[in-house]
């Protein structure tokens, strides 16, 4: 297991959702405009990092293959997956020690990559091919993983009784790793970290019963 400095630049970009609002002015990358603290990204594909947009900017990346392949929008559907299929020797071989992990394919890897949020960041697990291979073939729904922008985000810890399975987008997996790195103390976290984790799941669970729209094209 590894450290990814890739996750490095996601992280300092949503930095600023996690501290006070009045402290900095946030702008679209691309053209300038004043955007409201909460608001959409792009992927850059060739740095992997996330991109603050205006929406209008955001539309221009929908499509497949805008500005020469680039860039890519990260999509906002949030998709609870309570009949999720994951038995618990896929879970121990990826050998998880916090109990939440996001999966999602690399388009400059070629590969679906696994990894686990912590207080020193976002560190990579070792995902076998055909682990992965078993869980698209239990659960098809992931077949429509967006690649670069969508992951399969998991909390899987028995000693919280806490069993989540969701598809989210891949900003929002950063957004936990930002927060567990703000707020995780010691080996176990402390009660901060857990309550702020549960806060985030629970925000899931209402971004998912509210339906967001499918996947950009």
């Amino acid at each position: 297991m590894r450290e990814r400095d890739e996750n490095e630049l996601p992280f300092a970009k949503l930095k600023r959702f996690l501290e006070p609002r009045a402290i900095s002015r946030t702008v679209c990358e691309f053209c300038g405009v004043e955007i409201a603290p909460s608001h959409s990204h792009t992927v850059n594909l060739e740095t992997r990092s996330l991109i603050c947009v205006c929406r209008a900017c955001y539309l221009l990346f929908l499509s497949n293959g805008a500005g020469g392949g680039k860039y890519k929008a990260v999509p906002e559907r949030y998709i609870d997956l309570p009949e999720f299929v994951l038995t618990q020797d896929q879970w121990d071989q990826l050998q998880i020690p916090v109990g939440i992990a996001f999966f999602f394919f690399n388009s400059a890897l070629r590969r679906t990559v696994v990894f686990y949020p912590g207080p020193a960041g976002a560190t990579e697990s070792l995902l076998a091919l055909e682990t992965w291979q078993e869980l698209v073939g239990v659960n098809p729904i992931l077949s429509t993983l967006n690649p670069d922008v969508e992951a399969l985000l998991v909390r899987n810890i028995q000693r919280r009784q806490c069993c989540d399975r969701f598809i989210v987008p891949i900003d929002a997996c950063y957004e936990l790793v930002g927060r567990i790195r703000q707020t995780w103390k010691g080996f176990d976290g402390g009660e901060e970290a857990w309550t702020n984790i549960d806060a985030f799941f629970a925000d899931l669970r209402m971004r998912s019963a509210q339906g967001k729209g499918p996947t950009p094209a």
